[in-house]
């Protein structure tokens, strides 16, 4: 017998993934090399179960076949029916976590990262967190619905100051802001607010002949948000190319940011010798006597609420001008404030701020009716005066709204061709 040379180990079936080499052997037959057969045989079972497939060329369509058989039995081209996508997708759901579970396949495969991120992070968090994020969900809507228009007008007149600051620097513009050169930058700001009236309420301004050709106070109601007041203001400049003052109140001056645009459109602190002033020099002059106040606790009855206010009516007897009262149709359907609490109450009286914010913005009908003008009496007194004032603005109330007031009819009304008169 010849002597026995060194002796060489069989091969064993490697694992998929452990990185060792394959040792080959020759020969062609499965026989000649039963490692590799193994190994094939592996990675086409371990195909079967992922249908994401794992990196590499796809194995032959009937070597496919064969691996899924013997991974999923009972799934093979000659069971086919109606269900059968379903049961394959669970499957392979179950093949995924038990390869990637069991070590089969590296933990570097996108398809086993994808799984654990999914059963980790995704469904345990939305098992344990699903309540709090819908309330959040619900509460940022709520936020948004409510107070995402008074916010936008808000964002929109901040814009106004920035552009006329512009204006202002590039033409250096230094004259008067109540001057004739503003003008061009007056009727860009009026043209952009009545456009926005226009779309968002459908704003109709009636009763414009009623204001006369000299100066005169004009008196109105306050709603939430005097929207409606800048609408006017905007639509009297571009028809009659006229400039209304308007008295606000002192709370108006200390939001910082807005001194140009607060002089460039005639917003004045309301004393008695500055009306006399803008009266003299020809201006109309506008007034809510219920001013913040009335914004705040006021409600869709619309009630004024002037307190013992008369300066108004003073002024009016001293110059020597009429009173023409004013109101907008639904503006307490358009913006709204939340209902009176003794604590936000006590707070505005002892701090004369408003801290409750306004909410709404729907795009309700707009309609300001101007009154006839109350003409000027030397022997009528400052409480006569008062009481007409407000009789003449709650007839005007009671002549074109709804009370209470009602949203759903408010936003009908958009649809309503027929225009009202005085």
């Amino acid at each position: 017998m010849p002597p026995e040379g060194p002796r060489v180990p069989s091969p064993r079936p490697l694992a998929v993934g452990s990185g060792a080499p394959i040792q080959r052997r020759p020969g062609g037959t499965a026989a000649a090399r039963p490692g590799i057969f193994i190994v094939e045989e592996l990675k086409m079972v371990t195909w079967a179960r992922n249908p994401l497939g794992l990196p590499g060329p796809a194995p032959p369509p009937r070597a496919w076949a064969r691996g899924r058989q013997r991974a999923y039995p009972g799934t093979g081209p000659h069971r086919r029916g109606p269900c059968d996508g379903r049961r394959r997708r669970g499957q392979d759901m179950i093949g995924r976590k038990e390869s990637c579970t069991s070590g089969q396949m590296l933990m570097t495969d996108l398809n086993c990262l994808a799984y654990a991120l999914e059963e980790w992070m995704v469904v345990e968090y939305l098992k344990k967190y699903f309540f709090h994020v819908v309330i959040v969900s619900l509460t940022i809507s709520a936020i948004l619905v409510f107070f995402i228009v008074p916010l936008t007008i808000l964002f929109f007149i901040y814009l106004t100051n920035i552009l006329l600051l512009i204006y202002r620097k590039n033409g250096e513009v230094k004259a008067d802001p109540l001057s004739d050169v503003w003008d061009g930058a007056r009727k860009t700001i009026a043209s952009f607010w009545d456009i926005y009236a226009r779309i968002w309420h459908g704003y109709e301004l009636h009763g414009v002949e009623n204001l006369p050709e000299g100066p005169g106070i004009l008196v109105y109601y306050h709603g939430a948000i005097p929207i409606d007041y800048l609408y006017f203001l905007s639509r009297l400049f571009l028809w009659k190319k006229r400039l209304c003052l308007s008295v606000a109140d002192h709370f108006v001056f200390r939001l910082p940011g807005l001194k140009l645009l607060l002089e460039v459109t005639g917003v004045m602190p309301g004393t008695r010798e500055e009306c006399l002033i803008a009266l003299k020099n020809g201006h109309l002059v506008s007034i809510s006597p219920g001013g913040v106040r009335e914004a705040l606790f006021s409600d869709e009855s619309y009630q004024l609420m002037w307190g013992n206010r008369k300066g108004f009516a003073q002024v009016a007897l001293d110059a020597k001008v009429p009173i023409i009262p004013m109101y907008t149709q639904n503006v307490r359907e358009g913006y709204r404030m939340f209902k009176e609490r003794r604590f936000f109450r006590q707070l505005y009286e002892s701090t004369r701020l408003p801290f409750t914010p306004p909410y709404g913005g729907l795009p309700v009908k707009f309609r300001t009716y101007i009154g006839e003008p109350i003409p000027y009496d030397p022997d009528i007194t400052t409480e006569e005066l008062v009481e007409k004032t407000k009789t003449a603005v709650q007839a005007l109330i009671s002549k074109h709204q709804t009370i209470p007031g009602s949203i759903w009819k408010a936003l009908l009304e958009r649809f309503d061709k027929h225009r009202k008169r005085d």
